[in-house]
């Protein structure tokens, strides 16, 4: 039988696929654990789950499962767009708000071009970028925050698209308005920006990116409803562009790419501004307990702005196979280049306090 890599994109040899956070279902089934006894911490869901209100629309549409859904999720996006003074053409709907990188990469990038990233930023953007045959530009990140200034310094004729995830995955940290602002005013015209924004919502202080599709400027905005609203198993996330982007991406999208469950419990979870409140005060209350907890200990963290903190543990995998045996998943930081740290996704105060318990044990036995 002949080599069938000789006929697969050559690209696709070296690649990576992106490891998620272990289900707590495998965890279980791997150490004999029961599912109710684990807390999983590692892959920034909402430790609250969905809006009530999410939860009855998904139930309703359950009993249409019979039938396909909008494919084009007038509702939905138009209430997106009502939620952000938008057109609904402005609009565009994703398998979660991934699939939109997707969208971008099979629109604008070709064999030969390049995207550029920072250091530590999401993983997916270059493993699309290789997937669609572009080279992936990082730029250093000091202090795990990217550099706008030196990201707009490495734009060459080659660059197609430039991606900010803001706050960034997995360092939580924030590039302030006036840094967007002078980064933007040197992007040329051949650059299409791409904000990840997938935790605005926790964001205290929320930043004006949509003012940049107002203007007509190549940008998109990504963001979801895995996160606050807690819709992760869902795949349900949008982008937002001027019109004339938008249109491109829509011709990219697969026919009902958004199911018909997931575009109720999105509708109803974005109209849900309770639920969303209560989630950020539970993430808050985390937050600075984690954070009280690393400098308790004297382990470097870094300050976060989303629903997860970075912390500098010695050894990211001992940790987590230390953890995951006391029912605590975490997401070892390797893959990032940062085997000494490991992220840990903020839960309910019973949960953190469980984590807290763990990682004392374990650094007890690091003597």
């Amino acid at each position: 039988m002949s080599d069938i890599w000789q006929h697969a994109n050559p690209q696709l040899r070296d690649l990576v696929a992106y490891e998620p956070g272990k289900p707590i279902d495998e965890v279980a089934r791997e150490l004999g654990l029961e599912p109710r006894d684990i807390v999983k911490l590692a892959s920034n869901e909402n430790p609250l789950g969905p809006s009530p209100k999410a939860l009855a629309a998904m139930h309703q549409a359950l009993e249409q499962a019979h039938l396909y859904p909008d494919g084009g999720g007038y509702r939905l996006r138009q209430a997106i767009a009502s939620k952000f003074g938008l057109e609904m053409g402005n609009i565009v709907l994703g398998n979660g708000s991934n699939e939109i990188i997707e969208f971008v990469g099979h629109a604008f990038l070709k064999p030969g071009d390049e995207i550029i990233t920072a250091q530590h930023a999401f993983v997916v953007y270059k493993l699309m970028a290789t997937l669609f045959g572009a080279t992936t530009i990082e730029v250093p990140d000091p202090g795990f925050k990217h550099d706008l200034d030196a990201m707009a310094a490495a734009i060459t004729p080659r660059t197609r698209q430039i991606f900010i995830a803001n706050p960034n995955n997995p360092t939580g940290t924030l590039c302030h308005q006036e840094e967007i602002d002078r980064f933007m005013a040197k992007v040329p015209d051949h650059v299409i920006v791409i904000f990840d924004e997938a935790y605005y919502e926790f964001l205290e202080e929320p930043l004006d990116t949509i003012k940049f599709v107002r203007e007509g400027r190549n940008v998109v905005i990504m963001r979801t409803f895995s996160k606050i609203q807690g819709l992760a198993s869902l795949r349900i996330g949008y982008g937002i562009a001027p019109v004339h982007l938008a249109e491109i991406l829509q011709k990219t999208r697969q026919p009902f790419n958004a199911n018909a469950i997931a575009q109720a419990g999105a509708l109803a979870g974005l109209l849900d501004e309770e639920h969303q409140d209560k989630t950020r005060a539970v993430n808050k209350e985390g937050r600075l307990f984690l954070e009280g907890l690393f400098a308790e200990l004297n382990l470097e963290y870094v300050p976060s702005h989303a629903n997860f903190v970075l912390a500098k543990v010695g050894d990211g995998d001992a940790l987590f196979h230390y953890a995951m045996k006391k029912g605590v998943i975490l997401r070892a930081m390797r893959a990032y280049g940062l085997p000494g740290w490991i992220r840990i996704s903020i839960g309910t105060m019973p949960q953190n306090r469980k984590f807290a318990g763990v990682l004392r044990e374990w650094l007890a036995t690091r003597g």
